[in-house]
């Protein structure tokens, strides 16, 4: 059926919302796409609805093509299920969580891993059964404390998550390319200018992992790229490895202890002794599991929490607090030196034996100079764990990287056995001795794939779809006299008897210039206009996406639009 506004269920906004940050959230609210439920909870109105469910029938074809079968688990889970494998834990606050009448404890999904690893034991007993890869588009739940960005980051949102079985790790590295190809496939298919990007695997455990990212300004993620080579990472992912040097072999003079009243920072300190930052060392004192840990880093630097996080994984990492130190009147906030510490010391690979600091001396207002790594301080363990700069080398080849912010639209991960360890799921092997199943978990943001379409295809005058997500195919606009009127429902009706799907501007009490202007709003790729040569059956196309228009008999702008049988 042809859709006709003057039915519509559609109420355009001339202004956008005061909270709206982005240009997704701003015009997704403005064209009549989506309303704001509640904090983080969005309904989605027809137009809406229409592109949401574009986007999971390509994902839906792409899946199925690669022998996906498609099923579909409850929201509602047993929060056992996530005790088990430590991910109550891990995801924390972000975690909704209930209990029943009768006292049962439950959680609602932010993913379902261990779900679907229970259900697949319950099916599949041997080598025969494998392999196997199911998927479901649902809607998931995350607690977020600032949910923002309208359907960026909501507290409830629609994805897609697949999970594929394997006897080995042959297998899960060929169901990975599989699905990596596929993903590929899906956004070349939605529109999206992507990157494929190494990553960190998190909460969701495992070794190899990749995203894929949508670059955009309003991107919550950071990642970085080389001009030189094919090296692009996460932020998190990005590697660095200490150059070999002879710092070991220089001579430093003794350690000299410093007056520096009232330099608690980095910044304070190098201004007061006129170094540079890069001369200092920078101490972060965290927990880890409870235990106060110290973390060295150069004073330019600072720590990235989510590699250090990664490293030190499953163990829980926090900063300290004042409580930490009220405990602990050894370590004097702001002044923390390595030197006789007394407690575990982690640094970056850039604080290397024989290299020579400025640090704090243990001591309020006081610092030390000339305390050289090996000589008055050791590592207990390097690990990568600074934030990437732009220039900062490439692994690769040592080009200067470049940074850019994208949306995370899809995440791919070759779990192994972390789930099927705990869950202890065996199938019989092909010697008929039991054999420990591998998995890969993948996962498309189908509704957040929206709004980040949204962010990289809208224009001045608003959105402007893809053909294959868009609501329709075909904005047809009646400009209003009753020859122009008669001249749309004609075109609209020859479109739709031939497969297009069709928008039908037919509002009778609307002037032209809102018409037009709510067609430029909404985005669908072509205009198709019964104006002012209406009388002699002339149309007006427009392409939303490149602006270019043309004046055309009917049968030919027809012709022209319609495809081939």
């Amino acid at each position: 059926m042809v859709l006709r506004m003057s039915r519509l269920m559609l109420k355009t906004l001339r202004d956008a919302p005061a909270d709206a940050e982005t240009a997704s959230h701003k015009l997704l609210v403005r064209a009549g796409y989506v309303r704001r439920s509640s904090a983080g909870m969005w309904t989605w109105l027809p137009l809406g609805k229409r592109v949401l469910d574009n986007v999971a029938r390509v994902v839906r074809e792409e899946m199925e093509a690669i022998g996906g079968q498609e099923v579909l688990l409850p929201a509602l889970l047993p929060r056992e299920q996530y005790a088990a494998t430590g991910r109550a834990d891990e995801y924390g606050d972000l975690l909704f969580r209930l209990t029943d009448r009768k006292g049962a404890d439950y959680v609602l999904g932010p993913t379902h891993e261990e779900v679907f690893t229970q259900l697949v034991k319950d099916q599949c007993t041997s080598y025969k059964d494998l392999p196997l890869t199911l998927f479901q588009i649902q809607t998931k739940y995350r607690d977020e404390a600032r949910p923002r960005s309208g359907v960026l980051r909501g507290r409830e949102f629609q994805m897609k998550d697949a999970y594929s079985f394997d006897t080995d790790d042959e297998g899960l590295a060929a169901s990975y390319r599989l699905h990596r190809q596929a993903y590929i496939r899906i956004f070349e298919r939605l529109g999206f200018d992507f990157r494929v990007v190494s990553a960190v695997s998190g909460a969701m455990g495992g070794s190899a992992s990749e995203e894929f990212l949508a670059p955009a300004a309003a991107g919550e993620d950071t990642f970085a790229d080389c001009p030189a080579c094919d090296y692009a990472a996460n932020t998190e992912a990005v590697t660095f490895t200490a150059a070999p040097g002879d710092a070991a072999a220089v001579e430093h003079r003794p350690v000299e202890e410093l007056d520096t009243p009232d330099t608690p920072t980095i910044e304070a300190l190098a201004a007061h002794l006129g170094v540079p930052a890069s001369a200092t060392l920078k101490n972060l004192l965290v927990t880890v599991d409870g235990e106060i840990t110290a973390v060295g880093v150069p004073g330019d630097r600072e720590v990235d929490l989510g590699k250090l996080a990664e490293h030190l994984a499953p163990a829980a990492v926090a900063l300290v607090t004042a409580e930490d130190f009220a405990d602990r009147p050894d370590l004097v906030r702001g002044y923390v030196g390595p030197q006789g510490l007394g407690i575990r010391y982690l640094a970056d690979p850039r604080i290397a034996p024989g290299t020579a600091w400025v640090t704090g001396a243990n001591k309020p207002g006081r610092h030390a100079a000339n305390v050289v790594c090996g000589r008055d301080f050791t590592v207990d363990r390097y690990l990568d764990v600074v934030t990437v700069r732009a220039g900062d080398p490439c692994p690769r080849c040592g080009t200067g990287l470049r940074l850019d912010r994208a949306i995370e639209i899809g995440h791919i991960f070759q779990l192994g056995r972390k789930y099927s360890d705990v869950f202890r799921f065996d199938v019989l092997g092909r010697d008929g001795k039991p054999v420990r199943v591998t998995m890969g978990s993948y996962g498309i943001g189908v509704s957040r794939a929206v709004a980040a379409l949204a962010e990289q295809t809208a224009d001045g005058a608003g959105l402007c779809w893809p053909a294959e997500v868009a609501p329709a195919d075909v904005h047809v606009i009646a400009a209003g006299k009753a020859v122009q009127t008669a001249l749309a429902e004609e075109a609209a009706a020859a479109l739709h008897a031939a497969g297009l799907r069709v928008l039908l501007d037919d509002r009778p009490s609307l002037s032209p210039g809102v018409k037009f202007t709510d067609a430029e709003l909404i985005g669908v790729p072509t205009l198709l206009t019964a104006g002012r040569r209406a009388a002699d059956a002339v149309v007006e196309l427009k392409d939303r996406r490149t602006g270019t228009r043309q004046d055309l008999p009917l049968p030919e702008a027809l012709s022209l639009l319609t495809p081939p049988h």
